[in-house]
């Protein structure tokens, strides 16, 4: 394997975790009526929330896995599920309502956990780092970080260009690629418990 196509399969499922064209809509309305130069901040304010957070759970989900005494293959198949349920339930419910909460502080919270960086994207970090290795899996945090930064900071003219209807329908098509990560994850995981 090429190190390009190991970065690809590093970077893709985070990024499909991460669905940062879906969470845009959240983003705005999050955002709304307020000045472009407090958005900045906001958007700074959450990406840095974002990575710390990644690299927190990145160096101690090792430790944390020896303290539970779960393997790898246990996370993976626990993983899976939880990506699984989070797929479906952003195909088949709405997650505006359930994400959107207007009387939070929005820079570190919704914006940075869980829009960011939630359960989906956590899960898939450890994944990553347990097939590729930490230089890959921080790599591809960087890089995804950095799409969001942008994707974010320009929100508003993104969102013109998508259109409403065509964001929401990227975050389903995500959601539908997330489902599938998440059937191979519990499949990998099955077949290493089974050698």
């Amino acid at each position: 394997m090429t190190p390009f196509e190991t970065f690809l399969l590093a970077f893709i499922p985070l990024f499909v975790a991460m669905d940062v064209l879906g969470t845009l809509p959240l983003f705005i309305g999050l955002t709304e009526g307020i000045t472009e130069k407090r958005r900045n901040r906001l958007v700074i304010e959450a990406t840095l929330t974002a990575l710390a957070i990644s690299l927190i759970f990145l160096g101690s989900g090792k430790l944390l896995f020896s303290f539970l005494g779960i393997t790898e293959n246990d996370f993976r198949i626990a993983g899976g599920l939880v990506l699984l349920v989070l797929s479906i339930n952003d195909l088949l419910f709405s997650s505006d309502t359930a994400r959107k909460n207007p009387e939070t502080t929005v820079g570190v919270v919704p914006i940075g956990i869980p829009l960011i960086m939630g359960p989906a994207a956590l899960t898939t970090i450890l994944i990553i780092v347990d097939s590729y290795g930490y230089v890959w899996t921080i790599t591809s945090i960087a890089l995804n970080l950095l799409i969001v930064w942008v994707v974010f900071r320009n929100a508003d003219r993104v969102l013109k260009v998508l259109g409403k209807a065509g964001s929401r329908a990227i975050a389903k098509v995500a959601s539908l690629f997330l489902a599938a990560i998440a059937v191979m994850m519990i499949r990998v995981g099955v077949t290493e418990i089974l050698k």
